[in-house]
This record gives C-alpha cells, sequence and structure tokens, in this order.
C-alpha cells in the first residue's frame, strides 16, 4: 500500500517519501552526534588558550577549528574508514554499497578518510541542528489560525502577534518541506561523494581487476586442463568399452587389456577432476597434474587399444623440452587425438613430433572418417583450448581441412619459455 501511494506521486517528490531518505538522515543525525565531543572539547581548551582573545574569535576556534581539525585526524585512524565505509554502505547506498572498503593503508587513503568524515560529521551537524529546531516551529505557525498558545509558549517558538495568521500555515508547511529537501539533497550528495572518498583508489581498482583477470585466466587453464583430460578419457573409455564388448567370447585376453586401459584411464580422469575440484576451493593441498611429453607413450598407447591404427613417430629431444611447454605440448597432443577419436571415429591418425632447431613442431592428420554412432556436435571448445596454449607460449597454430579427405593440426612452440 505504501509503495503503491509513493509511486502515485510526482517523480520529484517521491525522493521525500522513500526509506532511502530515512536511512540516509539517520547517517548525518549520527555523524552530528559524533561531532559534540568535539565542540565540548573547544570550550574546555579555547577559553584557557585564548584568553586574550575575543568571543568571536574564540567561537570560531570552538565551533569549526577545532571540530574540523579534529575530525580530520580522527579520520586518519585506519578503523574509521572501515567503520565509515560498512555505515556508508548500509545507510547512504548509492554507488557505495557495490563498492569494496578497505582499511586505509596507505596514507592517501587515510587523506581522504579523514576528508570524508570531515565532511560527514558537520554535514549532520547541520542536518541534526535544522531537524531539531524548525520542526516545532513550524507545527506551530501550521497551528496557530486554530490554537491560541501560551504567550511564554509563543515568546520562543509562535510568531510575532504583528504577523497575519492566515498565511502562517503555509509558510510551516513550506519550511518541513525545505527542510526534507535539504535533507535529502544532503544525503544525495554524500551518496556520490561517498565513491570518490570511501572507495578503491585508482591503484586499488587495477589491482583488483589484475586479480579477478588472474582468477579468469586460471579458471580458464582449469576448464581447459579438465576439458582435455576428462574428454580424452571419456572417449578413449567409450571406444574401447566397444570393443571390448564386441570380442570378449572370441578374444578374452583383448578385452582383458581393454578393460585394463579402462580402468587406468577413469583413474587418471578421475585424479585430474579431483585436482581441478580442489582447486577450485583454493584447497592449498592440491598438486597440479604434471602430465609431459615424458608421459606420451602411455597415452599412444591407450590410444591404441581404443582399436585407432595410429602412426607416430617421436623424434629426440624432447627430454630438453623445457616443463612449461612439455605440458602443454602433451595437452596439446591429447586434445589432437581427443578430436580425432570424437568427429572421425577410429580412423587411422598420423602423428609427428620433434624438436627442430629452437622450436618444438607437431603435426597430426587424420581421413574426415563419419562421426561415431551416437555423435553429438560439442561445443567447439577443444581447438580452442589448443589456440590458447599455443597463443599463451607464444607459438602458431594452423587447422582444417588438407584438402578434401584429411584433417590436419600442426603447431610450432618456442623452447625458449620459462618453466
Amino acid at each position: 500500500m505504501i509503495r503503491r501511494t509513493r509511486a502515485a506521486l510526482p517523480r520529484p517528490v517521491r525522493p521525500l517519501f522513500g526509506r532511502t531518505l530515512w536511512r540516509r538522515w539517520s547517517y548525518l543525525v549520527g555523524g552530528g552526534a559524533l561531532l559534540m565531543p568535539y565542540w565540548f572539547l573547544g570550550m574546555g581548551v579555547a577559553p584557557a588558550v585564548l584568553q586574550s582573545a575575543g568571543p568571536i574569535v574564540q567561537g570560531v576556534v570552538i565551533l569549526l577549528v577545532l571540530p574540523v581539525a579534529g575530525a580530520f585526524v580522527t579520520g586518519l585512524v585506519p578503523a574509521v574508514r572501515l567503520l565509515e565505509g560498512a555505515a556508508a554502505r548500509e545507510l547512504l547506498g548509492g554507488p557505495i554499497a557495490g563498492l569494496p572498503v578497505g582499511s586505509a593503508r596507505t596514507w592517501r587513503n587515510r587523506v581522504r578518510s579523514g576528508v570524508w568524515f570531515t565532511v560527514h560529521l558537520h554535514a549532520g551537524v547541520v542536518i541534526s541542528a535544522l531537524s531539531l529546531a524548525v520542526p516545532p516551529f513550524a507545527v506551530v505557525l501550521i497551528m496557530a489560525p486554530f490554537v491560541r498558545w501560551d504567550e511564554g509558549f509563543t515568546e520562543v517558538w509562535g510568531p510575532p502577534s504583528s504577523w497575519p495568521e492566515w498565511p502562517l500555515p503555509f509558510a510551516g508547511a513550506a519550511m518541513l518541506a525545505a527542510v526534507l529537501g535539504l535533507n535529502a539533497a544532503t544525503g544525495a550528495l554524500l551518496a556520490r561523494l561517498a565513491p570518490l572518498l570511501l572507495g578503491p583508489s585508482p591503484a586499488e581498482k587495477l589491482a583488483a581487476a589484475e586479480a579477478t583477470a588472474l582468477r579468469l585466466a586460471e579458471r580458464n587453464r582449469l576448464a581447459r586442463e579438465l576439458h582435455d583430460s576428462v574428454g580424452h578419457a571419456l572417449s578413449v573409455v567409450t571406444l574401447q568399452a566397444a570393443a571390448a564388448g564386441r570380442v570378449l567370447d572370441s578374444d578374452p585376453a583383448f578385452a582383458r587389456e581393454a578393460l585394463g586401459a579402462i580402468e587406468e584411464s577413469a583413474r587418471s580422469a578421475l585424479e585430474d577432476l579431483d585436482h581441478v575440484l580442489g582447486l577450485l576451493r583454493e584447497d592449498g593441498s592440491r598438486t597440479a597434474p604434471q602430465l609431459t611429453l615424458r608421459d606420451l607413450d602411455r597415452l599412444l598407447e591407450q590410444t591404441r587399444i581404443a582399436g585407432v591404427e595410429l602412426d607416430a613417430a617421436v623424434g629426440e629431444g624432447l627430454d630438453r623440452v623445457p616443463a612449461a611447454v612439455s605440458r602443454e605440448a602433451y595437452r596439446i597432443v591429447q586434445e589432437g587425438l581427443t578430436n580425432a577419436l570424437r568427429h572421425a571415429g577410429k580412423v587411422p591418425v598420423r602423428l609427428r613430433i620433434g624438436v627442430r632447431g629452437e622450436r618444438l613442431e607437431v603435426e597430426m592428420s587424420n581421413p574426415l572418417g563419419a562421426p561415431p554412432a551416437g555423435h553429438r556436435h560439442g561445443g567447439g571448445r577443444g581447438l580452442g583450448g589448443v589456440r590458447e596454449r599455443v597463443t599463451v607460449l607464444g607459438g602458431t597454430m594452423t587447422a582444417g581441412p588438407d584438402g578434401d579427405a584429411h584433417w590436419r593440426l600442426d603447431v610450432s612452440l618456442p623452447l625458449k619459455v620459462a618453466s
């Protein structure tokens, strides 16, 4: 009901009747209350220190100089930034509600906190004073034509006796509206200033963006690892299980070998999956799988057991390939074999891998056979993951049909990459 009534009001008036106004008002009044101790301190210190100064000078020092200096110095305390940020996010709202507010670890942030604390307290004391003084006087004006007040009360809160009574209610209502409007404007102004003074600095924003980019890059790397390892294992397991089922009675030895390969592939995939899930949970005890080109023979053997006719030529010098390149090259070969199994079935695959000069060369090709039965086209992440790996290492890659009958993947990776 309240929301419907507020929605029916003219748009310029709606902020005067929303919960945001009163939350911001409480934030401002709280700031005004926090300023009182500085005034009390000034009342005790200024007369003793400025005995020869006139009352005007003492008043300026008590009401302005000491409170401004005291509030600014207090705002330099790192904990004040945290408290002010939490209160601003909860009560002021606006852009600051979506920004992190950390401790003031640098002097630049401390100065920004000091400025904010000073503005908050002094804007709050003005709003607090108006909120206490104006409403009683406005109520008296509104009720003046209808109530005969005690003379002692009207001398303090009432209008002069010479004023006509009929415009007084309008003047009182205008005063209340002015206080509400000033309250709304001050709260909105502080909500706009809060991100500048309490929000992260440009350097902190840059650091947060870099940290986010690093987290996203790590998650993308984990997704590639999971796609390559588990995807390859499932493709091999599917073909091996189908082959074992066909020869279970006629060739039990081959069936047992295929089942053993299935067990090994599944165990390897589970280890990779457990590793990735551990990293996503930020479990520091998890160690990254370190499959490299040293494990290439096992990968090729698993592929052959799946029924793929694999013509592999592994050149010399792979042992001197840096660890980072070796890990990524293993995954690239794995993904190339997976793509062949997934998209062309058990077709002959030709693999050439070796070191030429200061580069590691990988060449893979296979006939464009018909996809296996029940095959569904995936999201095309395999070659995208290969391209990301190659790009990170500063290598080159070409992939696509080689004529009308073959698919070819060529990758060249530089060896001078820090491991």
